[in-house]
């Protein structure tokens, strides 16, 4: 028979704890605030790729030239007075190289391709979108996708200056693009925005040309958020969180009772509380990858929780000899205690792993997690038995009940 441990002694103590622990957080909340990232503020998000370029374009002449590049062909539009309205393109299919591509554009007058890697593969060429597509004295560069060595980290390192930047690698390896977001002070008018966005762009791009080369560098594009929709991103996130605890709370009062349905919800408002304060006076950047760890959290500490409401109420039904509701906590809680820690034990090694081996924002969502997962199994275990253990506190044994099961398993044992 499994020992039952009193953990009844606990729950002052540990009510007390997250009480002092939740405190602390709104302390640094008025302190400190909320290291809001990117994604609840206004700011910059542009997309770039670093390579070098297998060819460049220049135009002496008096007509309009701009040059349109998709994955399939590069279209030349020619328009302006004195000279023929066209538009000339070449299909990739036909022109399958670089050098066959050259060729075939220097023969519009005034238009020069001078080529440096005359046999890359025309389908993976792209522009500068940042860059003027209009021909002119100054080179327009075509840029090879799927020849970078360079890397996140090289991209973080460069910006490492600026504060409060964020990089991330979209694609795999040589064929890598890099999202990079830079968060802006909000401006009440429209010409203080574009301002801020235009001294953010120079910034980074400026920090880019000097580590990578100017020419290297080309925006594949460039987004600006803005207040109305940060704030809306941050409106939805709060609209989130209360919608799961309000469909947990009526899944829990449907299957269990309105005590045990309030407790599981006190503890997860305990967990996001322990989590928050943790994240306010670490400072920790709270993005919407923070936000997921959160939400997860909610997800396995009411499925933490939902195994002791479980044995609690069974342990209801069969523990006839009990004579106060806490014999009944303890018993179940003691019950479920090895498959609590064992649960958590096991997670945390898998979420402890991506906090040791990863950057960025999967580092901040593994800490994040670890500290949820402890917050877990500690408020399934104390905080919400605590809750029930108060509304319960008067609880007597319903007689008639007992007494039927006593009279059952004694029929049951003379059968035998």
């Amino acid at each position: 028979m499994k020992k039952t441990v009193n953990f009844n002694k606990g729950f002052i103590p540990s009510t007390i704890l997250s009480c002092a622990i939740i405190l602390f957080g709104l302390v640094g909340f008025f302190v400190k605030g909320i290291n809001f990232g990117i994604d609840f503020k206004p700011g910059l998000i542009e997309e770039v790729r670093v390579a070098t370029p297998v060819a460049e374009l220049t135009y002496d002449g008096s007509a309009s030239i701009s040059v349109d590049l998709s994955a399939g062909q590069m279209d030349i539009i020619i328009s302006g007075s004195g000279v023929a309205n066209e538009t000339r393109a070449y299909n990739f299919l036909q022109y399958d190289t670089v050098a066959k591509l050259a060729d075939s554009v220097n023969e519009i007058d005034g238009v020069t391709m001078t080529v440096s890697n005359g046999g890359f593969d025309t389908t993976k060429l792209f522009l500068n979108s940042a860059a003027t597509n209009q021909l002119t004295n100054a080179p327009l560069y075509i840029y090879p996708a799927g020849t970078s060595d360079v890397t996140a980290d090289d991209v973080r390192a460069a910006l490492s200056s600026i504060e409060s930047v964020a990089v991330k690698a979209l694609g795999n390896g040589a064929d890598s693009s890099f999202q990079i977001r830079k968060g802006v002070s909000a401006s009440k008018d429209e010409e203080g925005a574009e301002q801020s966005q235009a001294v953010v762009m120079s910034e980074i791009n400026e920090a880019l040309y000097n580590k990578f080369g100017k020419t290297n560098i080309a925006v594949v594009k460039q987004d600006f958020i803005g207040s109305n929709f940060s704030s809306s991103i941050a409106r939805k996130s709060i609209f989130l969180f209360l919608l799961t605890v309000i469909v947990i709370w009526a899944y829990a009062a449907i299957r269990f009772h309105w005590d045990f349905a309030l407790g599981s919800i006190i503890a997860l408002i305990h967990d996001s509380l322990i989590m928050m304060s943790f994240i306010i006076w670490t400072q920790m950047e709270f993005s919407t990858t923070v936000l997921a760890a959160v939400l997860t959290i909610i997800g396995y500490s009411i499925n933490a929780t939902v195994v002791i409401l479980d044995r609690i109420r069974y342990n209801l039904k069969y523990m006839t000899e009990a004579k106060t509701f806490t014999e009944i906590l303890n018993k179940s809680l003691s019950d479920t205690f090895v498959r609590s820690v064992l649960t958590t034990v096991t997670t945390l090694v898998t979420v402890i792993a991506l906090f040791v081996f990863t950057t960025g924002s999967i580092k901040d969502f593994s800490l994040a997690m670890i500290i949820g997962l402890i917050s877990g199994m500690y408020s399934s275990i104390f905080i919400s038995s605590a809750f029930i253990a108060a509304c319960r506190k008067n609880w007597k044994p319903e007689f008639g009940v007992h007494h039927s099961l006593k009279r059952a398993k004694a029929a049951e044992v003379k059968t035998e």
